[in-house]
C-alpha cells in the first residue's frame, strides 16, 4: 500500500491500526471543511482541559511573581517569603483564590468578609525561609520581619520560642493597622 501507513497497535505490539486496523494516508491533514476543523479542534482542547490540570478547588495556587497584584493594596507580589492567599468557599463547588503581598493585607481584607470564620475559607502563607506555602492557621509567626507592607510577621511551619499562633498573629496585624493606619485609605483622626 503505497502512500499509506498503519497506526501501530500499542497494546498488542503489532502493526495493526489502533482504530480497528484502519490505514491512514501519510499526507492526511484532517477534515477539509474549516468549520469542521474548528469544531474538532475545540473538542480536543476541551477534552484536554477537562481531565488534566486546572484548579483543584483547594490549596494555594501558582503565583505569577512580579506580575500578580495584591487584592487589597494592588502592589505587585514580588516577595516570595511573605505572601499570602485566601481561598473563598463558593457555591456549586467552585472557589476563588485571592493573592496578597503580605500576610497582614490578607488578614485586614479578610476581617471585612462575612465568611472569615467559615471553616471552608482557606488561608495560605509563604514560609519566610523557603517560600513554600503553609496552612496559615497552623503556622507559627515570627515578629520583627521586614515585610512588604510592614506588618512584620514571617511564617514558618515549626514552633519557635517567640512565635505567635494564627490568633495572636491576627491580633498583631490588627493592632499594627489600628495604631499606625499605615495602609488605610483615609487619614487617622486624633
Amino acid at each position: 500500500m503505497s502512500g499509506h501507513r498503519r497506526a501501530p497497535d500499542i497494546a498488542a505490539g503489532g502493526d495493526q491500526g489502533v482504530l480497528a486496523g484502519l490505514a491512514i494516508p501519510t499526507d492526511y491533514r484532517g477534515p477539509r471543511h474549516p468549520s469542521l476543523r474548528r469544531r474538532i479542534a475545540t473538542l480536543v482542547l476541551l477534552a484536554g482541559l477537562g481531565g488534566c490540570g486546572g484548579d483543584p478547588g483547594t490549596g494555594p495556587v501558582e503565583v505569577k511573581w512580579d506580575r500578580t497584584t495584591c487584592d487589597r493594596c494592588r502592589m505587585v507580589l514580588s516577595d516570595r517569603q511573605h505572601a499570602a492567599q485566601v481561598r473563598l468557599p463558593a457555591q456549586e463547588g467552585r472557589s476563588r483564590v485571592l493573592t496578597f503581598d503580605d500576610f497582614g493585607c490578607a488578614i485586614i481584607w479578610l476581617e471585612a468578609q462575612p465568611w472569615r470564620d467559615d471553616p471552608r475559607t482557606e488561608v495560605w502563607v509563604s514560609d519566610w525561609r523557603s517560600g513554600t506555602w503553609l496552612n496559615a492557621r497552623a503556622a507559627t509567626y515570627l515578629p520583627g520581619q521586614v515585610t512588604p507592607m510592614e506588618y512584620g510577621l514571617g511564617a514558618q511551619s515549626d514552633p519557635a520560642p517567640n512565635g505567635l499562633d494564627f490568633a495572636a498573629a491576627r491580633t498583631h496585624v490588627l493592632t499594627v493597622e489600628r495604631r499606625y493606619n499605615l495602609h488605610g485609605n483615609h487619614p487617622s483622626t486624633p
